[in-house]
């Protein structure tokens, strides 16, 4: 897997964190214990951080990249679908992030939040706890998403992450 530091940047992987061979991680990228990196993924820390927490999923072809004023911080047991573009904000711990949804520098998305597939939370965008983010722009539904909406997605990554931790092998 192609894992670069960037002159005194360097990522930190928890060995039991599953990177595919095929995602990017560059520079200040720290990933947490039983998350998962997956195929296409690219982590670019070069003006700002990266921190993602413990038992979070980054899928397939996603975008995560940082500013000089905002780094980007995901929490833990997070989902980010597939083609999530992230930068300079900060998803808090609990949340799902739809596929190809776009979240800017500043924004916040709360605890237990959803923000929705394509989807865009713009700049200094405020996703309360527990609330729903849809459209282009982000129209936000409070108090909608409960404590047990997202849990049992995250608990899937960790699982796929131990397996293929395990099992996954390279054919020739």
């Amino acid at each position: 897997m192609p894992i670069y530091a960037l002159g005194d940047k360097t990522p930190i992987i928890d060995p039991s964190a599953f990177v595919h061979p095929d995602a990017v991680v560059i520079g200040d990228v720290s990933v947490g214990p039983h998350s998962s990196i997956w195929p296409g993924a690219i982590l670019r820390a070069d003006h700002g951080k990266i921190l993602i927490g413990s038992g979070t999923s980054i899928q397939d072809g996603s975008v995560i990249h940082c500013t000089s004023s905002y780094d980007t911080y995901v929490g833990d047991n997070c989902v980010v679908g597939h083609g999530v573009h992230l930068e300079g904000c900060r998803i808090e711990s609990g949340s799902l992030i739809g596929s190809h949804a776009v979240v800017l520098h500043n924004a916040v998305v709360g605890p237990t939040s959803l923000v929705g597939a394509c989807a865009l939370v713009g700049n200094n965008k405020n996703v309360p706890p527990h609330a729903r983010a849809l459209g282009v722009p982000a129209q936000i539904t409070e108090n909608v998403i409960s404590d047990t909406d997202i849990e049992p997605s995250a608990a899937i990554y960790r699982r796929n992450a131990e397996w293929y931790l395990r099992d996954l092998r390279l054919l020739e």
